[in-house]
């Protein structure tokens, strides 16, 4: 009796699955970021289409790998996992949009994105999310030539079902469930802020979070073990303060605030880039007056 639910076949099929779970948690954070990032590629490219071309996948990967392995020979003596940057390949190749049939966006933002890494260090590390700080250099540099996926995936409870239930699971083996439910949280209630400012629908406010966008941005970009700070209660702070500043720049695009108008093509991307970051240089340098290591 192979599907057996009870006795010894009972406790076979659990033991499996505690010891498969265990596994995964104690994975390399990267590899099942990876299957994720994978899974909203092949899932959002067959039944949407998001990624436009190929030969955007192909430019993205080839330029993050070729940078990789060619920075991390000559700068630190050894080839890098080169995990990192094929997650930083996807999601390039999934979120920037340029206008007409430009790839050079791609492979500029894929340089860019990796070469981040190893030049934007502080105290040994590296400060933004690699992909978020070439996103948001190339939105605010060529804001006329390049765009960021923006459409949702409908009404398509399947789709949405899939990626959520297999990026909570990964963010909870990852330890980074936290930050997805704390920015989730606050950025559900200022949702509601926002709609008694704003007199909108208030389900018009939330529906962003069903987007391949937002679902890129909490399960992979602002969990970003490599570029976040090293406690739990810091990670939670700086998620809310995430949600808060994507807010602020929500409500100024609709009072119309010049000075805040290159933030507005992407708030929740260009407000990780501001806060995430500054959150990293506070907490290294308060550990170095310490010294403590992160």
């Amino acid at each position: 009796m192979p599907f057996q639910l009870d006795g010894l076949g009972g406790h076979s099929w659990n033991g499996t699955s505690r010891a498969l779970w265990v596994r995964l948690g104690r994975m390399d954070p990267r590899y099942p970021v990876s299957f994720l990032i994978t899974l909203i590629l092949v899932l959002g490219e067959a039944r949407y289409g998001i990624l436009g071309g190929y030969d955007r996948l192909v430019a993205t990967l080839g330029v993050c790998t070729a940078t990789e392995l060619a920075l991390s020979r000559w700068l630190r003596g050894h080839v890098a996992n080169l995990a990192s940057a094929y997650i930083t390949g996807i999601s390039l190749a999934l979120l920037i949009k340029p206008r007409a049939d430009l790839l050079w966006p791609f492979a500029l933002g894929g340089f860019l994105a990796i070469a981040s890494k190893y030049v934007l260090q502080y105290r040994g590390r590296h400060l933004w999310n690699p992909s978020n700080f070439a996103i948001s250099l190339l939105l605010v540099a060529a804001p006329g030539s390049v765009a960021i996926l923006s459409h949702q995936w409908g009404n398509d409870l399947a789709t949405n079902a899939v990626i959520w239930c297999f990026g909570l699971l990964i963010a909870s083996r990852v330890r980074m469930l936290h930050v997805t439910l704390s920015y989730v949280v606050c950025f559900v209630a200022l949702a509601a802020l926002r709609s008694l400012i704003v007199g909108g629908p208030l389900l018009a406010e939330i529906a962003p979070l069903t987007g391949p966008m937002y679902q890129l941005f909490i399960f992979f970009m602002i969990t970003d073990p490599k570029t976040t700070v090293s406690t739990v209660r810091g990670r939670m702070i700086v998620a809310a303060a995430v949600a808060a500043a994507e807010t602020a720049i929500r409500l100024a695009g609709d009072y119309h605030v010049a000075a805040l108008r290159p933030l507005y093509p992407a708030p929740p991307i260009l407000a990780l880039a501001i806060v995430g970051p500054l959150a990293n240089v506070i907490e290294l340098y308060r550990a170095g007056r310490n010294g403590r290591r992160t």
